[in-house]
This record gives C-alpha cells, structure tokens and sequence, in this order.
C-alpha cells in the first residue's frame, strides 16, 4: 500500500511518501516553520510526489495529523488531505498529533510513562501519557505545567514534544525523574506514516482534536452602525 502523510499541527510543515512494500520511505519533505503552513504544504507535496513511480494517482491512502496544536496549521493539513482523498477516490486517515509524538519512543521500550506535550501558550500544554506499550492513559488534555506534572505520578516520565523543556523544568522542581533525550518539537512524519497504514480509516476520521477554544475569539460587542448619509 502507497500513502501520503501530511503534519502541520506543529513548527513544521512535513509530508512524506511510504510503500508497503519498501523498507525505505520514498520521498521525506519536512522544513521547521513557525507560520506559512498554506503556501508550503502543496509545493512540498508536490516535490514529494515526484519521487514516487506512477505520481500521486498510484496512492491507496493519505494520513494527516489532527491535533492538538496550531489551530491554523490543523486547518491546512486537514483540508489538503481531505482535498486530495476526495479528488483520488482514497481514504483519509486522522491521527492525533500526541500520539504521533509518543510512536516512535515506544520502538526503545523504557521503564517509565511516555508524555507527549504540546506548548499551548499561558503557562500551559496540551498533554497526554502513554505506557510504553503505546496505550493512552487517558485522553488529550490542555492543563496547566504542573498540573502535567502531577498527572505524570512517580515518573519516571519520557518526554516529548516542543513543551517538554517546560515541562521538564517544573518536573525537576518536584523531584521527577524525567528524560528528555529523545524529545522532538514536531511529529516524525515516517512514524505518522507508519500509523497510518496500520490504523483503521473508518474508526480513525480526520477530524480536527480540539482540546481547548481558540485564543483568539468573535467578539461580542454590537456591530458599529454605518453614519447616516
């Protein structure tokens, strides 16, 4: 099976090419950005497609990242990959963005919890804790740090995610042992790839993860009337 993989949720905008049946992945395009998802995703998908034999008309399912994270960058990987599932006639797969951030920790089992955190702005995160097996330990979450903190118990804690150096620093103000070592600001878009193609489309929609409202919000106010003429 071919599929194309889409992250924008977070300070990168990646898109990568997997076949089944290769070992290697086809084409990997991931640059670090903190805006400007819109304009970069359809040129990047496009370099990425030309490595692949048959052109994008060959893909059997696109995957894309759901959330949490930027509001505006879930928006533009969900309608691209909507866009381009509807246009080939393939299945669209969502995955949340915080467990594409724990997959590739669970390849190097350690003892411990994985905890997967997303800088949601004012002090706090999107967070949610993974055994080492990959199952969740309970759902996504907006929290204050040391809310996090609490939640991670007597660790210790592997931590991921372009908010775990916050999170660490509150863990070691509470004497949690914790790793950062493996930490990633953004999703390996192979390991969402990966997901992907094992994941059921049907029980798994791209659907926006919205753990929190938006910051910025429509205001409540009257309307300012036109001056008569």
């Amino acid at each position: 099976m071919r599929i194309l993989a889409i992250d924008t949720s977070c300070g990168a905008a990646s898109t990568a090419i997997l076949d089944s049946s290769e070992t290697e992945p086809v084409a990997v395009v991931s640059r670090p950005m903190a805006r400007g998802h819109a304009e970069a995703l359809a040129p990047m998908v496009e370099e990425a497609a030309r490595r692949l034999e048959g052109g994008l008309v060959t893909l059997e399912r696109i995957v894309v990242t759901t959330g949490p994270g930027s509001f505006t960058g879930i928006r533009v990987g969900l309608a691209m990959a909507r866009a381009m599932g509807l246009a080939l006639g393939v299945p669209v797969v969502g995955v949340s963005t915080l467990a594409a951030l724990a997959a590739p920790l669970l390849s190097e089992p350690r003892p411990g919890v994985i905890a997967a955190a997303i800088d949601a702005r004012h002090g706090s995160a999107y967070f949610q804790l993974f055994e080492a097996s990959g199952r969740p330990l309970g759902p996504p979450r907006c929290d204050a740090l040391r809310e996090c903190v609490r939640g991670i118990g007597a660790g210790p804690a592997l931590l991921t995610g372009d908010a775990a150096p916050m999170v660490a620093t509150e863990a070691h103000r509470a004497g949690l042992p914790y790793d950062l070592g493996s930490a990633a600001d953004a999703p390996d878009i192979v390991a969402v790839a990966r997901m992907g193609l094992a994941l059921d489309p049907a029980a798994n929609p791209a659907r926006p993860l919205y753990v929190k409202p938006p910051d910025a919000r429509a205001s409540t106010a009257e309307p300012i009337g036109r001056a008569p003429a």
